[in-house]
């Protein structure tokens, strides 16, 4: 693990839930970022539609990972 570390913030969607809003942030991450060692939730909020019910979960999530040299 390197002793530097960056961190991106990432917005994660989904019509389950929050934590499936947060996996989806994480999965997309991986795609281009290598060495996540942590995530910090920094957010949550959600879509509502006309009857009051949520349509979108929304989950903020900011991602580490060691910086290579």
């Amino acid at each position: 693990m390197s002793s530097v570390a960056k961190i991106i913030e990432v917005i994660g969607v989904s019509s389950k839930g929050w934590e499936d809003a947060a996996q989806t942030a994480i999965n997309e991450a991986k795609k281009t970022v290598h060495g996540i060692h942590g995530i910090k939730i920094q957010d949550m909020t959600a879509d509502i539609d006309n009857a009051g019910n949520i349509v979108r979960y929304k989950t903020t999530v900011k991602i580490s990972f060691g910086v290579e040299r």
